[in-house]
């Protein structure tokens, strides 16, 4: 029983070593890598990943980390995961002056104050500091003017908690938001007018992809991946309200038939 507990102890204390980023990732030196998964491990000490100099994508999600001191090495990163940890301070990451992509959601970040510091990023274009699928957020989100907040501190952001706000694709974006939005009340309220027959809008297999050795377009797969499993739960969905939505009109309509 002790050796268990003991265990489970060493398993929510890891301190990354180059042993472990070696076997993590294959490569006999740490300047040599350049893409590092390290998701749920139990990390609380970052140790040496400050040492992996030309790393551009790093995934430190669900662990235990507090402090990202280590991380102000590393120039080269563009990506950085670092949700569903216990990070309070954000300072070490103005130092990554390449990032592109940072998602900080299920962390303590409590201030705007704690989010000044990523101002200086000039090539920043992702942020995300709440995601609604995984239920993580940070105390920060929880304040009304939370959004336009963050719109006024990041104004050349592209994409804020997932949803593109400017750029190419932002309209689009807006505009199924506000469809999405109207078919809800038309869900709620009753159904309206009879819809036309849904039909796919590219042929089937249109969206499948290769796969590749290549680790980072590997992960880049596997996110899009991810992003269309979602959108097809949101198309069985609407397809049952649609469905539904038939059943009540043809009932309706039957009702009237009879009443005459």
């Amino acid at each position: 029983m002790e050796c268990k507990k003991d265990r489970e102890q060493d398993m929510e204390n890891v301190k990354i070593s180059a042993a472990l980023l070696k076997s993590t990732t294959g490569e006999f030196d740490l300047e040599s890598i350049l893409f590092l998964k390290l998701r749920g491990l139990g990390i609380c000490d970052l140790g040496c990943i400050g040492s992996c100099l030309n790393l551009e994508r790093l995934d430190l999600s669900v662990n235990s980390i507090t402090c990202l001191t280590s991380l102000a090495s590393l120039k080269l990163l563009t990506v950085l995961n670092v949700s569903g940890n216990r990070i309070t301070n954000l300072e070490p990451i103005s130092f990554c002056e390449n990032l592109q992509t940072l998602n900080a959601a299920g962390n303590l970040i409590s201030s705007f104050e704690s989010l000044h510091c990523l101002t200086n990023l000039k090539k920043l274009e992702s942020i995300r500091f709440k995601d609604c699928m995984c239920n993580f957020s940070n105390p920060v989100c929880k304040i009304t003017s939370y959004r336009c907040t963050i719109l006024e501190m990041f104004p050349n952001i592209k994409v804020i908690d997932g949803e593109r706000v400017a750029g190419r694709g932002s309209d689009l974006y807006q505009l199924c938001k506000d469809l999405d939005e109207s078919l809800k009340g038309i869900y709620k309220n009753g159904p309206g007018v009879e819809s036309p027959a849904c039909k796919p809008w590219v042929e089937e297999g249109f969206w499948e992809i290769k796969r590749s050795n290549n680790a980072i377009i590997e992960e880049a797969y596997k996110q899009f991946n991810d992003v269309l499993h979602e959108c097809r739960l949101l198309n069985n969905r609407a397809s049952h309200l649609i469905t539904q939505t038939e059943r009540t009109l043809s009932n309706k309509n039957q009702t009237k038939l009879y009443v005459v």
